[in-house]
């Protein structure tokens, strides 16, 4: 490819990227209410937020009161672990994909086996008790443990390092939260 053509198939390709042009948003669990897909700016790479800048479709539900004392209970024990923002940005993204940041019982017919919690964690895949895989602190801890078990976590895009720890049937999906999960922490993180 001659170098002027070369250059100008990169900058249409850089102009995409970084304004945001994206397809329609990931697919989530089938079972998943509604969300609200929007295109969203790509951050700074340098970012400590969102490092490699979001991926794909973003999604973003308007939070209760619940929910967002759940984010927060994820990032205090986020700083308890001694872990940095963005460890914070992978885990609320998780939760807000496994779901929607809500702390879920047994669902019955609609449970996918034993998972519960904020992060759909399973008794019987040695995640904990029900009782302590159903309490934030704990379960965001024991998702972190995971995290930090990954070898380059911090480099990794999102939705790899979270689906490395998750082993999810939709490894893709939790990218569309890493906008909204940034935007909690960078609002929250220091209050």
């Amino acid at each position: 490819m001659n170098t002027m053509l070369r250059k100008s198939v990169l900058g249409i390709a850089g102009l995409a990227f970084t304004g945001g042009v994206f397809a329609g948003p990931v697919a989530a669990h089938a079972d998943a209410g509604p969300v609200e897909g929007k295109p969203v700016a790509v951050a700074v790479q340098g970012d400590k937020l969102i490092p490699h800048g979001v991926q794909g479709a973003q999604s973003k539900i308007d939070l209760n009161d619940e929910q967002l004392a759940n984010a927060k209970a994820i990032i205090a024990a986020t700083k308890k672990a001694g872990l940095p923002e963005r460890a914070a940005v992978i885990s609320i993204a998780t939760s807000l994909q496994e779901s929607k940041l809500e702390n879920l019982g047994h669902l019955g017919d609609r449970n996918d086996h034993d998972s519960l919690g904020l992060f759909q964690q399973r008794p019987s895949s040695g995640w904990g008790t029900p009782e302590q895989i159903t309490d934030p602190e704990y379960s965001t801890l024991a998702f972190l443990k995971g995290l930090k078990q990954v070898d380059g976590w911090q480099d990794m895009p999102l939705t790899e390092a979270a689906q490395t720890v998750q082993v999810s049937a939709y490894p893709d999906a939790y990218a569309q939260w890493e906008q909204q999960a940034a935007d909690i922490v960078a609002h929250n993180w220091n209050s």
